[in-house]
């Protein structure tokens, strides 16, 4: 069905945006989106998967990322240590 929608200029741009990171038209995030808005309802049978979109966080290759909390935890205890010794002292 063709019908004219008129959008916010920020919200269009947000939709375009969208549409070349998952390399699809502007027409098929729009109905995605209104899709998603509608929860189930709204979603027709076998319909695709959204493709993941890669990120890189600007972390330096080798280093492991499921130990940061672990490395958290380290310095933080390190900053407590210095920190008591400095009051004992």
């Amino acid at each position: 069905m063709r019908t004219t929608l008129t959008l916010d200029d920020d919200l269009a741009a947000l939709l375009r945006i969208r549409a070349k990171e998952l390399g699809i038209s502007f027409k098929e995030v729009m109905n995605r989106v209104i899709r998603s808005g509608l929860g189930e309802r709204g979603l027709r049978p076998n319909h695709p998967i959204p493709k993941a979109i890669p990120h890189s966080f600007g972390f330096n290759s080798g280093l492991d990322l499921d130990k940061l909390n672990q490395l958290t935890d380290e310095l933080e205890s390190e900053e407590f240590l210095k920190s008591f010794q400095k009051r004992m002292a």
